[in-house]
């Protein structure tokens, strides 16, 4: 059976699998198709380097011979000064062989193959190194499908006097962060320190060197290897002493020939695949414009029992899914999610009390005078709400905030949970394995949370994650640590779980991308910031009856998800034994 029919059974093998869990193949299963794909690529690449991809050629030399070869190319290249004399790096012990390899074959660290380096960067105080003589290549610039040669670049002095210049044929891999990530380059180029670069003695061997290094045995090794504390690094000597397996140079030729023709058929039904999610995803974003566009509650419920007969075939990944959870919530804030009852008090009355009890508090000196609020206006709020509702700035509701506690714990007090990031799981508290320390009453007295109280992500590295309210959705003897701010209100006027629903919409999180400082990678919201978001506030008994059917309807979506998690867990091991046969 030729290599090409094996990689077509193996698609037919995963489709088939993916068609039957899915239950419904009318474009259900194509992220998980592209799945299939990306395995085939690997089974690709883990052919070639085990000697299974092309057949042996009796008459070809042996790796052996062609290794002999490299070291004269290395002992000339040493002899005309153009490079280094290096101690030759160990053998490689029989117990370090992950698999076996045909007899004319051989096993050789990576760092015995050619001259290698690691990156590095001028100081940015030296500009004049800085030009276009010289592709300076950065992490981002590698990609799957190539190097972006454009994006920075050095003068041809300033990269000689940075000393990494790689030449032609040299393979470039990231070692710092998104390790394994690498490609051939067609051109000298300088590179920054989170790269390594291996150039062969013998440049027609960097064709198939670079299948070697891409491919899922040399990446596990190179992930096995790093050490990490916030950040992945692996060191070049760890990198260097990894074992390649070396084919003959004919076949190393054969090798990279049909990689390369394998890998066009793998583009090909990517292709194909992913040009039937877009078409999928262009569907589920209109029909889900129709639940947004409905006039009222009744046409959304319309709208929403029509698309609810094609569930099966909506929402079948992930992104879907969360499209439609985004839609619920938008809708929530929007009032066309519940019908509005024209015996609820109207939002204008609870403002209202909230005006007059605010001039009481700041006549009783209990809270200081604010400083006017920015009117709202039309691009604050740019949709039409029902009867009833109001919008106005958050700040109009006198909340009382509270950065968190700073401290790391304190000589003498209670032993005290103090809430961190990591325990806020899928936006909710969890005290599952919070931290203790020993604090003193009065700082746990200013920092207690109730029931009822809404934590913020004050400070954080992702632009989705900061500034999202968490309820405190039950009593607790916890306080919060500094990257939270507490908001709680002193009238009740806001239901916390609607107030969660406000904090997850995109109404809010659009508003806080626009808002947040950006400071050394870190992202932060303040307590003016999150006083100045807009807010849609429905009568209080409205707030409640949305909460209970966008918790009734989030439910689904998160059954929607599991499932398909499920299904992607049994193709990914389905897929994963297939590769293992071959």
């Amino acid at each position: 059976m030729s290599v090409e029919s094996i990689i077509t059974k193996k698609l037919d093998v995963w489709t088939s699998v993916i068609k039957t869990k899915t239950a419904s193949g009318r474009g259900s299963s194509n992220k998980l198709e592209l799945y299939g794909i990306k395995k085939l690529r690997e089974l690709i690449l883990e052919l070639a380097v085990q000697g299974k991809l092309v057949a042996q050629n009796k008459n070809d030399k042996p790796a052996i011979q062609f290794l002999k070869d490299l070291e004269i190319a290395k002992v000339k290249l040493i002899e005309q000064g153009s490079l280094k004399k290096v101690k030759p790096l160990a053998l490689v012990d029989e117990v370090e062989l992950p698999f076996s390899i045909p007899k004319s074959w051989h096993w050789e660290r990576l760092g015995n193959l050619g001259n290698t380096q690691t990156g590095s960067t001028p100081p940015k105080a030296n500009q004049e190194h800085y030009g276009s003589d010289i592709p300076f290549i950065k992490p981002a610039d590698i990609s799957d499908i190539g190097v972006d040669y454009d994006s920075m670049g050095l003068t041809f002095d300033g990269a000689n006097k940075l000393g990494r210049i790689a030449d032609e044929h040299s393979v470039l891999m990231v070692c710092i962060g998104t390790i394994g990530k690498c490609q051939l380059i067609d051109r000298k180029c300088s590179f920054n320190q989170q790269i390594n670069s291996i150039t062969p003695y013998v440049p027609e061997f960097g064709q198939y060197l670079y299948q070697a290094l891409r491919s899922p045995y040399f990446s596990r090794l190179a992930w096995d290897k790093s050490s990490s504390t916030t950040i992945a690094i692996l060191n070049k000597g760890k990198w260097e002493s990894i074992p390649v397996p070396v084919p003959p140079l004919e076949e190393q030729k054969r090798i990279v020939v049909k990689v390369e023709e394998l890998m066009a058929l793998c583009d090909q039904l990517e292709s194909q695949t992913e040009a039937s999610i877009e078409a999928h995803q262009t569907l589920v974003k209109s029909l889900l414009e129709t639940l947004t566009n409905a006039k009222d509650a009744d046409e959304l419920n319309e709208s929403w029992q029509r698309i609810s007969e094609h569930f099966d075939v909506l929402f079948t990944t992930e992104d879907s899914i969360d499209q439609l959870k985004q839609t619920i919530l938008q809708l929530a804030v929007m009032g066309k999610l519940v019908k509005q009852d024209p015996n609820d008090e109207p939002a204008s009355k609870l403002l209202e009390r909230i005006a007059a009890e605010k001039e009481q508090l700041i006549k009783d000196k209990k809270i200081k005078k604010q400083t006017e609020l920015k009117e709202v206006n039309e691009s604050d709020f740019p949709f039409s709400t029902p009867e009833g509702w109001a919008v106005v700035r958050l700040g109009a509701l006198i909340p009382q905030f509270q950065n968190g506690v700073s401290s790391r714990g304190d000589k003498k007090g209670k032993e005290t949970i103090v809430l961190r990031l990591a325990d806020i799981k899928d936006w909710r508290i969890s005290e599952n394995d919070t931290r203790r320390l020993i604090i003193n009453e009065e700082t746990i007295e200013k920092y207690l949370l109730k029931k009822g109280d809404t934590l913020i992500i004050r400070v954080n590295g992702s632009s989705e994650i900061v500034g999202r309210f968490i309820t405190v959705e039950k009593v607790t003897d916890a306080i919060y640590c500094d990257h939270f701010i507490r908001m709680r209100f002193p009238i009740p006027c806001i239901e916390p779980n609607y107030l969660a629903i406000l904090g997850s919409s995109r109404l809010v999180r659009d508003k806080i991308s626009d808002l947040f400082i950006s400071t050394a990678g870190q992202k932060t919201v303040n307590q003016t910031h999150i006083s100045s978001l807009t807010l849609s506030i429905p009568p209080v008994m409205e707030q409640k009856r949305i909460s209970e059917r966008v918790r009734y309807l989030v439910a689904i979506c998160d059954e929607l998800k599991s499932k398909l998690q499920t299904v992607q867990r049994t193709i990914s091991n389905v897929a994963d034994s297939v590769k293992a046969n071959y």
